[in-house]
């Protein structure tokens, strides 16, 4: 696990927003390409288009938990409410040590830096994914 936390810091210092940076590390083992991650996540930075919602760490963590669990069935999905149980996990706990699951809020409070979120969003990645 310090091994993705390393390497979210090191795209984050690269300019990469934090669900970017906590999405990255993971992309290989669950076959999403790192090009189209990017692309993908590249919104949901600064609380969603720098709007300060949803903390783009958690944004992360909750991309990464789709592609670990979701069956991609196109005609009659299976998988939602076992992504759906997860992705409240995730949120639950994000919320319990940030106080808040909004941008705005952790760094109006200072709770946390964006650092912190990005630890926290690699963390619960990665007990999800190694679950």
């Amino acid at each position: 696990m310090d091994q993705k936390i390393k390497e979210a810091f090191e795209y984050h210092q690269k300019g990469m927003n934090c669900a970017q940076s906590v999405a990255l590390p993971f992309c290989e083992e669950l076959g999403m390409p790192k090009t189209l991650a990017t692309r993908a996540l590249e919104g949901f930075g600064a609380g969603m288009g720098g709007r300060g919602q949803t903390c783009g760490a958690l944004s992360g963590a909750i991309f990464l938990a789709g592609l670990k669990l979701s069956d991609g069935n196109l005609e009659a999905p299976a998988s939602k409410q076992k992504t759906y149980a997860a992705c409240k996990e995730i949120c639950d706990q994000f919320t319990a040590a940030c106080g808040s699951a909004v941008c705005a809020d952790i760094k109006e409070g200072k709770t946390l830096s964006c650092n912190a979120c990005i630890e926290l969003g690699v963390k619960l990645a990665y007990q999800l994914l190694n679950a």
